[in-house]
């Protein structure tokens, strides 16, 4: 291969496209039938189906209750109102996270306190959270950011500390571990998406797993409306069966469900093929100081589930100052098409948690019902703010086919091994780099 950058008129390393290889979800004659079955039966917005999704995705997780949703957001909604969140009560949420983490706790008439990431798992800083604890803090939510496990035994020991519920959002880590134990099972409760662009793909979806019966059903009651009905136990919500708490209706179509339950026998099969893979891709990159996998080691106990968005951690000074920007823009000409610099943008930075008034409260929402300005805390998240120029992505293999893999690692080892020939043309990096839709879904 040419060893001149294809940016600088050198021979492009990535000549043809290897959609095989990216190709996700995996989808098979089996899910086509399982899915064919609920359209023969007209079964589209039943239960049957989703019920036994629910029995079957709860014993592959571990709890006692899984509740499915219509998406991931509407989940984590409800493991909000599960949690009891009201009126005034603040959660801690990573201001690196997408939007969906934490933007319904408004309709609950609480609000966000963002807390600050680590540096090198890019998940929320458990000293960042212990310096946001107000009189006011009700939860922390927890985000396994791009399928990196964050410091549990940190986090709940916080949360113990001041009596705090821990909401784990795992809809970048589905059947992830952490020390051996899988995400999701740690924290009072958890919520994530199964929507096609995840790991775990169902279609469109999202799921709740707890093991706590009162946050099961008020889960139920907020937006099951079909079974909040004489299977509640709890006394004080069965004075209200028959009509959604919440006024939503959140469960998960039967399509959904239906995929859900082939895809579940696969899962971490076919996980353990992408680990595989994307662990032979850092192999060949091992020498490179300037870029760093974003990951933990297998022998931890700890695993990057289904790998989901793979990224890496960059060095410029590695690389005698080069811009990101400039450094990714290399990569892409050598026909890596997603290589691209920083993820969604903090979110303690939009209008929508600093100014807008959603619904007529007279004064910025994130504000209706504090009697404290929050936003103070947004001073001082220092890696948020630097993010777009930290991290970069790289290919998310759902294969193990070692020559493609190692044609793509080369492309970006060609880039920092002639570093050098893009330092003129320089021109750094921009105010922002990142977008408030990284993830292009929800």
């Amino acid at each position: 291969m040419s060893n001149k950058l294809a940016i600088l008129g050198g021979e492009k390393t990535i000549k043809q496209s290897h959609n095989e290889i990216f190709k996700w979800p995996i989808i098979t004659e089996e899910d086509k039938k399982a899915v064919l079955d609920v359209l023969d039966r007209c079964a589209m917005s039943g239960t049957d189906v989703t019920v036994e999704f629910e029995k079957e995705f709860a014993a592959w997780q571990g709890t006692k209750y899984a509740l499915a949703f219509n998406n991931g957001t509407s989940a984590l909604h409800a493991a909000m109102f599960g949690c009891g969140i009201g009126i005034g009560d603040e959660i801690i949420c990573p201001s690196i996270t997408y939007w969906a983490s934490v933007a319904q706790v408004f309709s609950l008439g609480g609000t966000v306190v963002f807390a600050d990431i680590d540096p090198e798992t890019l998940c929320i800083d458990p000293d960042s959270i212990e310096k946001r604890i107000t009189k006011n803090t009700k939860a922390i939510m927890v985000v396994h950011y791009l399928s990196y496990p964050a410091d549990m035994d940190r986090i709940l020991a916080i949360a113990k500390k001041h009596n705090l519920k821990v909401i784990e959002d795992v809809s970048h880590a589905q059947g992830g571990l952490y020390k051996g134990k899988k995400l999701g099972t740690f924290g009072d409760v958890a919520a994530m998406s199964l929507m096609s662009g995840k790991s775990f793909a169902i279609g469109e979806g999202g799921i709740l797993v707890t093991n706590d019966r009162d946050i099961y059903e008020r889960a139920i009651a907020f937006g099951h409306y079909e079974r909040f009905d004489d299977r509640i136990q709890n006394k004080e919500l069965r004075k209200y069966i028959g009509l959604p708490l919440g006024g939503y209706k959140y469960r998960m179509h039967q399509l959904s469900s239906a995929v859900g339950r082939v895809q579940l026998k696969y899962y971490d099969e076919r996980c353990a093929e992408i680990r595989k893979a994307m662990d032979y891709f850092w192999k060949q990159l091992e020498s490179m100081s300037a870029i760093k996998p974003h990951r933990v080691l297998e022998g931890s106990g700890s695993n990057m589930a289904g790998w989901y968005l793979p990224y890496a951690l960059y060095n410029k000074n590695e690389l005698g100052g080069l811009s990101i920007t400039r450094f990714t823009e290399a990569v892409r000409a050598e026909g890596v098409a997603n290589c691209i610099a920083g993820c969604n943008n903090p979110l303690h930075t939009h209008p929508v948690f600093n100014t807008c008034d959603i619904y007529g409260h007279g004064k910025p929402t994130r504000l209706a019902n504090s009697k404290d300005d929050i936003r103070v805390f947004d001073r001082d998240l220092p890696v948020s703010e630097k993010i777009g120029s930290m991290i970069f992505s790289v290919p998310w293999f759902k294969k193990f086919v070692p020559e493609v893999i190692e044609e793509y690692a080369y492309a970006y080892r060609k880039v920092c091994e002639n570093y050098k020939d893009l330092l003129p043309d320089d021109k750094g990096d921009p105010a922002n780099i990142g977008t408030w839709h990284f993830f292009k879904h929800g």
